[in-house]
């Protein structure tokens, strides 16, 4: 199976602080990653470097095949879907929620003079009722809840049918109900055939839907463990990562985890 994210020793250091130190990682075209890890672990830098928004100081960042620093960005990054907070930021308050999502075309946030077909359109459409959003698309984006947003963002990164789909921190700050909600339709999308490979962030093991395959933990910028969930995510890993003896539960694919 044919990778779509490798990092090869990879370091970031910023003001003399080292965020990522020697990361190795790959991640293939059939594989549900969930990246969890404590406070200032480096995990949302790693996905920026991911979406091909940042570059290590040192090491080799292959997306999609490509070396960053030797590839057309414009041309690599509409094949990435990218959700996160901070991205949200960017998009306008008052913008129809059908163009939030068609904007992604073009890697555009806020609608302007691009011009789209009529394929562009039923594809966005497509796409909202894909993720039950269909009846808000005339709705400004401003306007929508927290859990609506958060999945007007998540289909505005598939509209472009990416080969790689990075979600940061998709559950965060939803009620109990909204979120599950949510991880149902993540669970249902991770675990088609159709998907592309997903990398989600989160910083609760509540939060990681069915159809995840494989973990990631990092803590000070290093790789703790990695690989299967039964082998990379468990108890004695997350004591290790989070110094804490966590005891983590499992029950029908879902995971729970408290300290004891």
């Amino acid at each position: 199976m044919a990778s779509v994210l490798q990092l090869t020793d990879v370091t970031v250091v910023r003001d003399g602080n080292t965020i990522l130190d020697s990361v190795n990682w790959t991640v293939n075209s059939d594989e549900r990653w969930v990246v969890l890890g404590p406070n200032g672990a480096g995990k949302t830098t790693m996905l920026r470097i991911a979406a091909a928004m940042m570059h290590p100081t040192s090491g080799t960042a292959l997306i999609l095949e490509e070396q960053l620093g030797k590839v057309d960005l414009a041309e690599l990054r509409p094949m990435i879907g990218f959700a996160s907070t901070a991205m949200a930021r960017t998009i306008p308050k008052n913008e129809k929620v059908l163009d939030v999502v068609l904007t992604a075309a073009y890697s555009v946030s806020g609608r302007w003079n691009e011009e789209y077909d009529e394929l562009d359109v039923r594809r966005a459409q497509r796409v909202l009722a894909e993720w039950q959003l269909d009846h808000l698309s005339d709705r400004l984006f401003g306007t929508l809840s927290d859990g609506e947003q958060k999945r007007v963002q998540i289909a505005r990164s598939v509209m472009t049918d990416p080969e790689l789909l990075l979600l940061d921190e998709p559950a965060a700050s939803l009620d109990l109900g909204t979120r599950e909600e949510l991880l149902q339709m993540l669970g249902g999308f991770a675990q088609s055939p159709l998907a592309p490979a997903i990398v989600m962030v989160t910083h609760h093991a509540e939060e990681i839907p069915l159809g995840f395959t494989h973990a990631l933990v990092l803590a000070a910028g290093q790789v703790v463990a990695a690989g299967p969930l039964a082998e990379a995510f468990t108890s004695e890993v997350l004591t290790k990562a989070f110094g804490l003896e966590i005891e983590l539960s499992e029950q029908n694919g879902r995971y729970s985890a408290r300290a004891v």
